[in-house]
């Protein structure tokens, strides 16, 4: 006996098809996109990275060498590591308690406060190289702004930028003067904080220390976390201080390498010398190195960060 198909049901399995080809059709530019643009390059990178890979004219299979070499050959490798784990350990948490407490001070409602909020917000506007000038001129030992400042309560102010006890030191300065792009997003979160909270803590007889610590602080917890794994990502990847910065322009990461990036090393290898497969193997390494301090972090905030739901996720 033949089976007997009914036409609305044959009409509803065209229109699911219909709707799912749809869908498959909207997504493909996205997905197409992101083969030809990051998972090819992406893979093609990690090849690379076992070869002696120089753009032009060798793409040689030579196994771990480059690893090898990274490790036991390279000074500049460990020396470049060290400068940026010494600036991301500085930067990361400065900025970060820099731009909470900047949006504790801002979330009041008094007159004006809005140009107060846009005054510090206005830093993060500005970028690039222009910025880079500036903060040169402004940290010039002799006739900057700041060491002059300085001078006028007595200090002797450092040579900031061609003294290699400083230069990271004043590039975590520089990060400290556009923590506006944090504190607006700390701000948001403090605008939704209910404030029948507060009402039942000062019911309590709890003072404004407690009131910080014991309410605005957890509540606020899932951006911090947010804004501490993107910080430190982010930390990882600096490059263009080193580059534009360096106190002899001819030679990047100076005075004495104290400037020498891991990025900034990487960038070199790679088109200064175009040993690609050893920059590219160096790009593996650090992606690794972000890969475990985010999963590091993502393990550690159950004990620290708090959600409305009790939900520690």
């Amino acid at each position: 006996m033949n089976k007997v198909i009914h036409p609305k049901k044959r009409r509803k399995w065209s229109l699911d098809k219909k709707e799912a080809l749809e869908g498959y059709g909207f997504v493909a530019p996205w997905f197409i996109g992101f083969l030809i643009f990051t998972a090819g390059p992406l893979l093609f990178s990690l090849y690379a990275s076992f070869t002696n890979y120089d753009i032009t004219s060798r793409m040689d299979f030579i196994g771990f060498d480059n690893y090898k070499r990274m490790f036991t050959e390279d000074p500049l490798f460990w020396k470049s590591l060290r400068n940026t784990l010494y600036y991301v350990a500085l930067a990361v948490p400065l900025t970060t308690m820099g731009s909470v407490i900047l949006a504790v001070l801002l979330n009041v409602k008094i007159p004006g406060m809005r140009w107060f909020r846009t005054i510090y917000y206005l830093p993060t506007v500005l970028s690039g190289v222009a910025v880079y000038m500036l903060w040169m001129m402004l940290l010039n030992p002799e006739s900057g702004l700041i060491n002059t400042v300085l001078g006028w309560i007595g200090i002797e102010g450092p040579a900031w930028l061609t003294d290699p006890a400083w230069t990271k030191n004043a590039i975590v300065m520089m990060k400290m003067w556009a923590v506006g792009g944090g504190m607006l997003l700390f701000l948001a979160a403090l605008q939704g904080v209910s404030d029948h909270l507060y009402e039942a803590a000062e019911i309590d007889g709890a003072s404004s220390i407690r009131k910080l610590w014991h309410i605005t602080v957890p509540m606020i917890t899932p951006v911090i976390f947010f804004d501490v794994v993107t910080s430190l990502i982010g930390g990882f990847q600096i490059f263009q201080e080193g580059y534009v910065m360096a106190d002899d322009p001819g030679a990047p990461g100076s005075p004495a390498n104290s400037l020498l990036f891991f990025n900034l090393h990487m960038f070199l290898k790679a088109f200064k010398i175009f040993d690609m497969g050893y920059a590219m193997a160096m790009a593996w390494f650090l992606f690794i190195i972000a890969i475990i301090v985010t999963i590091i972090n993502m393990v550690m905030s159950k004990y620290w960060v708090h959600y409305e739901g009790g939900d520690s996720r």
